[in-house]
């Protein structure tokens, strides 16, 4: 079975997937903006139970969003680094890992792009990848077995 690891900057948190994502998204929302100091965030959407963590537990930090019920942010305690969060809207059943911090975050390519309404003019959403102006088709970018896999954990 193919797996993932990463881990924060200084070291201290180290996890894995013990699986490959379900889809991985670039967000543009303005949100994702702040909390990422970048032009977008992207983020591998998983099964919070494929996420195994190797060395030390991230702190859970109670963050705003764009949503009401906001999200939950787990960072090393150390460096602060945003390892991965549980959204809102999704809860958590799945984690959202910030694909920056993964070893080889190229193993994980974006499969869509969210929120390009608010996106910096200067980036460019590449051919054939699917993009929304706001929150993404349900299922877009998912294949029949990662959209078994999402309705299966969503219960």
């Amino acid at each position: 079975m193919p797996h993932l690891d990463g881990g924060c900057a200084c070291g201290q948190v180290r996890y894995r997937l013990i699986s490959l994502p379900i889809v991985t998204n670039a967000c543009h929302c303005r949100f994702c903006q702040k909390l990422s100091g970048s032009a977008f965030a992207v983020n591998a959407i998983i099964e919070s139970d494929r996420l195994a963590v190797l060395a030390d537990m991230p702190e859970a930090v109670d963050t705003p969003s764009a949503l009401p019920m906001g999200q939950i942010v787990h960072r090393c305690p150390t460096c602060r680094v945003a390892l991965w969060f549980t959204h809102g809207m999704m809860g958590p059943r799945f984690a959202l890992v910030r694909t920056g911090t993964l070893d080889e975050p190229d193993a994980v390519p974006v499969d869509v792009h969210c929120f390009t309404a608010t996106k910096r003019a200067w980036v460019v959403v590449p051919e054939g990848v699917p993009a929304f102006a706001g929150r993404p088709d349900p299922q877009a970018g998912f294949t029949p077995a990662t959209r078994a896999r999402f309705l299966e954990a969503m219960g």
